[in-house]
């Protein structure tokens, strides 16, 4: 079938009434081949279901990553939010060869042996918001008292923004992914005051260097200083939303499956399970190419669907199922190929620390509303959660 032949279906969103990916979901699998649909905007786009088609597309030359090229999908994550067509370093959108230099680069800062050196300030930022915590009238916020506080504390640590900058830092950065409390002209001017105070840490690091992440970076002297402050604010916006929904959803479903908490496999299948980045890895073929039998033209937009990827029954014995033992970690969550997730045992070591110090030191800790009345992210592109109410 040729990329004309095939009716546009509606664009699938997660349904409200639990953390499942779509209904139609399988639907599609069970037809194979990728489905034709139009993005909100009228925008036509092909949406690909399948775990091994999924990974086909994010490993092919022949799709790009640059929103640059005819047809990329247009659906916007965080309203307001600079783009690599706004500043140098948002190498997200660059395709190889270009993309190469940034992630080279990157790369050893975030091995799982440079992760295990931030574990004690991991623990230390964990166990501050847990005081926190403790030091409410036994009610929270777990979203914006914990799962969005940690992430954005430990990244503040690790390109070594000086302590009395902390606040404004950690403060910008929340108005930033907090999408159900602020509108798109406060998340812009967030954006705007970060990158702004980004670029200014990056020429003081360029004359007194430290031991973070900023100062090893520009002794490699690879990057400028404004492709660094533009690599750096996409560091810091693509892992803090999507870390943040993964632990919020985490408490939740570790509550309904108390024998894994504190268990290391745990964090992949939470990752898989929830799919929190499930419409992120946004494409656009600059050739013809074939994907699960369905000709796909240079020009036309492409979704891999990750959530439906990593619920493919093809791939995971059980899929709708939380088993940790039995669905490994050969989920898509990370994404796949030369974009996987840069920043992924990070994500990792963040998740583990919270749920097992959370689950020790509150281990009265409960959810005040049912699963499916909890107000979660379902029309988005990043899934998860605006609050979730605990008391203990």
């Amino acid at each position: 079938m040729t990329s004309t032949d095939q009716e546009a279906v509606p664009f699938p969103y997660r349904r409200p009434g639990g953390m499942l990916p779509p209904p139609e979901y399988a639907g599609f699998r069970a037809d194979g081949a990728p489905v034709r649909s139009h993005l909100p905007s009228g925008h036509p786009v092909w949406l690909v279901p399948r775990h091994a088609d999924v990974r086909a597309v994010l490993t092919d030359p022949r799709i790009s990553a640059n929103p640059a090229n005819e047809g990329f999908p247009k659906v916007a994550v965080t309203g307001g939010v600079p783009t690599q067509d706004e500043i140098p370093g948002w190498f997200v959108g660059l395709d190889p060869p270009d993309h190469d230099r940034f992630r080279k680069v990157l790369i050893p800062e975030f091995t799982v042996r440079r992760v295990r050196t931030w574990q004690p300030t991991i623990q230390r930022v964990v166990d501050e918001c847990i005081d926190a915590l403790l030091a409410k009238d036994g009610t929270a916020d777990l979203v914006a008292d914990l799962a969005l506080a940690v992430p954005s504390r430990i990244i503040s640590a690790i390109l070594g923004v000086p302590e009395a900058d902390r606040d404004f830092f950690e403060s910008r950065t929340q108005v930033l992914v907090s999408v159900a409390t602020t509108t798109e002209g406060q998340r812009a001017d967030a954006a705007r005051q970060l990158l702004r105070y980004i670029r200014r840490l990056v020429g003081i690091k360029s004359k007194w260097p430290g031991a973070d992440l900023i100062s090893r970076i520009l002794r490699t002297e690879v990057l400028s200083a404004d492709e660094l402050s533009g690599a750096v604010m996409l560091l810091l916006m693509a892992g803090h939303e999507t870390t943040a929904n993964n632990i919020a959803l985490g408490v939740i479903t570790l509550l309904a499956n108390p024998e894994w908490i504190g268990d290391e496999q745990a964090v992949d299948e939470l990752v898989r399970y929830h799919s929190v980045g499930d419409m992120l890895a946004m494409r656009t073929a600059v050739a013809d190419v074939t994907i699960g039998g369905r000709l796909i033209r240079a020009g036309e937009g492409v979704i891999p669907l990750l959530a439906s990827a990593n619920h493919d029954e093809a791939a995971f014995g059980c899929p709708h199922r939380f088993d940790p033992a039995g669905n490994g970690r050969n989920h898509v969550g990370f994404g796949y190929g030369v974009h996987q997730c840069l920043g992924q045992n990070l994500v990792r070591a963040e998740m583990a620390c919270v749920h097992r110090t959370l689950f020790d030191r509150i281990p009265t800790l409960r959810i005040t509303d049912a699963t499916e009345d909890l107000p979660f992210k379902y029309d988005g592109t990043v899934f998860g959660l605006h609050s979730l109410p605990v008391v203990w």
